[in-house]
């Protein structure tokens, strides 16, 4: 079965899949954080009625973070929702252009939202702007995420346009 990745989703070559492997890996990291940290603060407001002031907005950076990963991986494991009983109406061929159609488009704006939140980063570090929050982050440190993650989604989507091409081979 060598070269058959029957458990995992498609994969259009060692690039996409180093790269899930890398975002599957901080998945997991910042999921351990993120319930290291609530677990800790939990344990600590309740046994010494001590809080440490900062897991709120560390969470939240976590959480935001988790999303952006997180649909990621959906999307490359074909794990989103879909409407299935409208897109089965259509023929195959116009299944297959329907999704072409709909992963350039998600490109094109995963693409967009990347360069317009980069300019948000670089605006933010510009001018040392910083949150309001017992820790004063640097705000340019957590906006770094969107660009990031719509990046990340971006080259997913890449993918699957890569994908639809070879499968369009293949038919022929």
């Amino acid at each position: 079965m060598a070269g058959n990745n029957s458990t995992g989703p498609a994969s259009a070559g060692p690039v996409f899949d180093f790269i899930a492997s890398l975002t599957k890996w901080a998945t997991g990291l910042v999921l351990c954080a993120l319930v290291l940290l609530v677990f800790s603060e939990t344990v600590l407001r309740g046994l010494a009625n001590y809080s440490l002031g900062f897991v709120e907005e560390v969470t939240g950076y976590f959480v935001v973070t988790l999303t952006f990963l997180g649909a990621a991986l959906a999307l490359r494991a074909e794990a989103l929702f879909q409407v299935h009983f409208l897109f089965d109406a259509v023929p195959d061929h116009v299944q297959a252009w329907l999704k072409r159609l709909f992963v350039v488009a998600s490109l094109i704006v995963c693409v967009i939202l990347a360069l317009k939140t980069h300019d948000l980063v670089l605006s933010s570090f510009g001018r040392g702007k910083f949150a309001p929050t017992v820790l004063r982050t640097p705000l340019w440190i957590p906006q770094m995420i969107m660009p990031i993650g719509f990046s990340l989604i971006g080259i997913f989507l890449l993918e699957k346009l890569l994908l639809s091409g070879r499968k369009k081979e293949e038919q022929s």
